[in-house]
């Protein structure tokens, strides 16, 4: 199968789906044009993902997930310039941003059962871990890491605050899809795991409840706060302030 017969299938969905809006605050689209990556289910780096300093030995490989796996495609949501124009404003995450995150999400799920089912269609086999039972998160380690999954798959590197920067920037969601198929991987543009991130420290300044410093983020901190937003904003959640109103809100910045 060719990349761009997927890339149409993807673009098509989020296109269509009525799930990519909210009116109910206004918000006519979510997320824009999706990107799109594949990676060879042998790739020597999903098993590098098991190491304790990278994601964890829970971390389960496309073919652990899928025996028959032959490739996994990866793809990114970016957020609509709607979504991330308002949560450039103040301090706390716009309304905008947290109908992204969650009803967001609920698109991204869409988008996972129905490119199983349509790969299924096709006469393939195929798995979207995040949706799979057997998905799990322990200690605030996933056995399926999106970003490293993406990561992998050519779309892009990580930044200092762990967010994930594509071509289109780093406000969006992430997903993929295993499957039976045999497509040629996306080569990767860069050489080491946060190339795209210019270490300009914008988003330190961005981060309100000072999670983020010169060495990274602190998960603890962050996590605090965004059970913060739970409580304030039931039933979502959400902050990304540290992924707007900076450089690689929509870009890649170097």
């Amino acid at each position: 199968m060719e990349l761009q017969t997927i890339e149409q299938a993807v673009s098509d969905f989020i296109a269509g789906t009525p799930l990519n809006a909210a009116a109910e605050i206004g918000l006519d689209k979510i997320y824009d044009k999706p990107l799109v990556g594949v990676s060879r289910a042998e790739d020597a780096l999903f098993e590098t993902l098991k190491a304790d300093n990278i994601v964890g030995p829970n971390h389960l490989s496309p073919r652990e997930w899928l025996p028959a796996a032959q490739a996994v495609i990866a793809y990114f949501l970016p957020f609509s310039q709607a979504v991330r124009k308002a949560n450039r404003r103040g301090e706390l995450p716009a309304a905008e941003w947290l109908y992204a995150r969650i009803e967001g999400e609920m698109v991204n799920d869409a988008l996972r059962k129905y490119l199983v089912e349509w790969f299924q269609a096709a006469g393939y086999q195929a798995v979207a871990p995040g949706l799979d039972e057997r998905f799990a998160v322990i200690n605030r380690k996933s056995n399926w890491s999106e970003r490293h999954i993406a990561y992998i798959s050519g779309l892009g590197t990580f930044s200092l605050n762990r967010s994930f920067i594509t071509t289109a920037g780093a406000a969006g969601r992430l997903g993929s899809v295993i499957v039976t198929t045999d497509i040629l991987p996306t080569p990767r543009s860069y050489q080491t795991y946060d190339e795209y991130c210019s270490k300009c420290g914008a988003c330190i300044k961005r981060c309100p409840p000072q999670a983020i410093d010169a060495t990274g983020k602190n998960n603890d901190i962050c996590a605090k706060y965004l059970d913060g937003t739970a409580v304030r904003y039931k039933p979502r959640y959400g902050c990304g302030k540290c992924q707007t109103a900076v450089p690689c809100e929509a870009t890649v910045p170097i």
